[in-house]
């Protein structure tokens, strides 16, 4: 079945590729699917981890003496 989204192919150490395929299994999904899942996963747990290191960067600076009240954000 032909589809528009982009494909990706991954060569995989085999007990790597067994564990997917287990998990799979597992939950009843194809290999594709789950390979697919995990993957955004781990994309949400790196940009997670990204922005909360820009959290703490911006928070060393933060000043509550020039922080604005919440009525005069919303005026």
């Amino acid at each position: 079945m032909p589809t528009g989204k982009p494909r990706l192919n991954v060569v995989l150490e085999p007990p790597l590729y067994l564990s997917v395929k287990k998990l799979a299994e597992k939950e009843g999904t194809s290999l594709s699917l789950k390979a697919r899942d995990l993957i955004r996963d781990a994309v949400e747990l790196y940009e997670e981890g990204y922005w909360l290191k820009k959290a703490r960067e911006r928070d060393k600076t933060f000043s509550r003496a020039k922080a604005l009240t919440h009525t005069e954000v919303w005026k």
